[in-house]
C-alpha cells in the first residue's frame, strides 16, 4: 500500500511540474486537463518502471558520460509523455532540456 501512496504523490507532483513547464515555456503546449493528466501519468509510470530499466541497460554509457546519458534518459521520458498524451507538444531541443530541468527541480522541491 505505501507504494501506491508514493505513486499517487509522485503523480500529483508531476501534474504540478507539467503545469509549471506549460506556464514557463511558450513552446510547450498542453491542451486541457485531460492532456495534462495523461502526460503526468505517462511521466510517472515511465519514471517509476521504464527509467530504472533503461538506466541499468545503459549504465556503462551513464558512467562513461559522467551522468549526461542519465539526463538524456530524463529527456526521453518527457518525450514519451509528449508522444502518448494528446494535445501535448514541445517544440525544440532546448525546450526539452529546459523542461526536463524544471520538472527535475519541481520534483526535488
Amino acid at each position: 500500500m505505501p507504494f501506491l501512496i508514493r505513486l499517487a504523490v509522485v503523480y500529483g507532483i508531476n501534474v504540478l511540474a507539467l503545469i509549471v513547464v506549460d506556464w514557463m515555456f511558450d513552446s510547450v503546449t498542453i491542451g486541457r486537463w485531460g492532456s495534462l493528466l495523461v502526460g503526468a501519468a505517462v511521466l510517472t509510470i515511465g519514471n517509476t518502471f521504464l527509467k530504472p530499466i533503461l538506466t541499468i541497460v545503459t549504465l556503462p554509457l551513464v558512467i562513461l558520460t559522467f551522468g549526461l546519458a542519465y539526463f538524456a534518459i530524463n529527456v526521453l521520458m518527457l518525450a514519451l509523455a509528449e508522444w502518448i498524451a494528446p494535445d501535448f507538444s514541445i517544440d525544440g531541443f532546448w525546450t526539452y532540456v529546459g523542461a526536463t530541468i524544471v520538472i527535475w527541480f519541481v520534483n526535488v522541491v
